[in-house]
This record gives structure tokens, C-alpha cells and sequence, in this order.
């Protein structure tokens, strides 16, 4: 891959749906959650993050920089990916939550060729019908707009980017790529896909 891409995994969350536990330390066929995460993006990025507002040293235990939210008050993905973008080493950043195990092994490269092809701010993943607005590529350099929506005490991730120039890159080939856990019975059913695949 031509430019150097990082990764932050989305892990900050306060996993109201699933009665308060940390979503990306959930086991899921003997392995927490976020470890499917990392393995399907380690041969893709050049280096992965992990945002965590909680459970820092659990997380820090799989060997990956863990980083809190610079902003207080849980203010949701966006505050997790300004402060990605604060640490960003890298010329573009990809962004993942860490409840999708199925993520496609081409996320980065098709996220990259379709944002070069557009020249565009950032890309955002779709299934082909919706936008899965926490699974982005953007440019550092967005960070202060980012923070200038932030300040203005809105916290919606598609309102932010709707004045951006936006690149959707469809993988509607792969659906069940960003299938995520909001439940148990999700989970099991997830299980299942994955244990069959």
C-alpha cells in the first residue's frame, strides 16, 4: 500500500445494550471480541490503536497502544476518533468498532482506492443499502473541524461529514462484514455465521 495507514479501534463506549459490559472484552468463540477485530485488520495497517475509556489495562494487555477520550463526558465515536486523530502518526486513518468480527480482510485498500479515486476528505464503508458511519478512512488534517462540530455540542457522526467530500465504498459483496453485537442472542447467532464461514 502506497501511504501509510493506521487503525483505531472504537472500544470506548458505554455498552448500554448490553446491560453495561465492555463490548470489546466479550468472548466470543473463546476470544474477547476485539481480538477478531485486531486479526482481521493487522496484515492491512501499518500500525493499530485502541480507544478505551475503561478496562484500559485489559485492553493494554493485547500488546496495542490504549488511548482515553481527550474530551469528558462520553460524548460518543466522534470524541474517540478526535483524539485517534490528535495521536495519528500516519497519513490516514482507519477507523473500526470493536463489536464487528467479520470485517473484511480488503477494508483498508478498497477504503483507500475509492478515496484517492474521489479525492475525497474521508470514506465511509456501506453495505450497499446504509453507511456504517463508525467504519471511516479520513485525513488527520480533519481533526480541527472535527473538533470545531464537537465544540458546537453536536455529536452526530453523519451530520459531521455531510459537509465533507465524501467517498462511500460499498461492500456489498461481503454482508455480513459489519454485522455488530448489541445483544446476547446476536452474539450467538454471529457465533454460529462464523463458526460455519
Amino acid at each position: 500500500m502506497s501511504q501509510q495507514i493506521e487503525a483505531m479501534i472504537l472500544a470506548g463506549g458505554l455498552a448500554r445494550r448490553m446491560g453495561g459490559k465492555d463490548k470489546g472484552l466479550i468472548d466470543l468463540l473463546d476470544k474477547p471480541m476485539i481480538v477478531h477485530v485486531i486479526d482481521r485488520l493487522k496484515n492491512q495497517v501499518n500500525k493499530i490503536r485502541i480507544n478505551a475509556n475503561q478496562n484500559q489495562q485489559r485492553y493494554a494487555a493485547f500488546g496495542l497502544e490504549v488511548f482515553a477520550d481527550q474530551l469528558e463526558g462520553f460524548l460518543g465515536p466522534l470524541a474517540g476518533i478526535y483524539s485517534g486523530l490528535a495521536g495519528c502518526q500516519a497519513e490516514l486513518m482507519l477507523v473500526v468498532p470493536c463489536d464487528c468480527p467479520l470485517l473484511p480482510l480488503d477494508l483498508a485498500a478498497r477504503m483507500l482506492q475509492q478515496l484517492q479515486a474521489e479525492d475525497a476528505d474521508l470514506a465511509v464503508a456501506t453495505d450497499g443499502e446504509r453507511d456504517h458511519s463508525v467504519v471511516l478512512l479520513l485525513k488527520p488534517q480533519l481533526r480541527q473541524s472535527l473538533k470545531t462540530y464537537l465544540e458546537s455540542g453536536q455529536r452526530r457522526v453523519e451530520s459531521w461529514f455531510a459537509n465533507l467530500k465524501v467517498a462511500r465504498v460499498s461492500f456489498a459483496d461481503q454482508p455480513n462484514a459489519f454485522v455488530n453485537i448489541n445483544t446476547d442472542e446476536q452474539k450467538q447467532q454471529l457465533a454460529a455465521v462464523i463458526s460455519n464461514a
